[in-house]
């Protein structure tokens, strides 16, 4: 089954009604994710972490965002498998967009430049929070037997 496919079938199973143009603009960017794009948010990851914790707006999703950077991670080495390639392209797709500074909403505008990249965040984090949630499972089972 592609991703596009995937995508549609969860798209349509969702429980929420919300039609938003950051939703629409989720969806089409979420595609065109591949193995490169996750290497670069690896490679990025000082940097966006640097802007979440800096951001009054953002702050508030530094700790998960070195959750979703620790799965990432564990699912490149190998050590996490049980997750479905949506769960990698929304994670990537959320970190890309606010390691861009020149997205919807440019970050250096005062007052609105980080309210795009919290609402992505925020949109994303639904989309894949039962994944999360596994994982975060997952890494305390873990801990238990290690």
């Amino acid at each position: 089954m592609s991703l596009k496919s995937l995508f549609s079938k969860i798209n349509r199973s969702s429980e929420s009604t919300e039609d938003t143009s950051n939703e629409d603009f989720m969806k089409e960017e979420i595609i065109k994710i591949d193995e490169d794009d996750v290497e670069v948010v690896l490679h990025n990851e000082e940097t966006i972490a640097k802007k979440m914790r800096n951001s009054n707006v953002l702050k508030k999703y530094f700790q998960l965002g070195k959750v979703l950077f620790g799965m990432l991670k564990d699912i490149k080495t190998g050590v996490y498998t049980n997750v479905p390639w949506l769960t990698i392209a929304t994670i990537v797709m959320i970190l890309l967009y606010v390691l861009n500074p020149m997205d919807l909403v440019p970050d250096f505008i005062p007052g609105l430049g980080y309210l795009d990249d919290a609402t992505i965040l925020a949109l994303g984090i639904g989309w894949i929070e039962s994944d999360v949630h596994r994982y975060l499972d997952w890494k305390i089972l873990e801990g238990e037997t290690t």
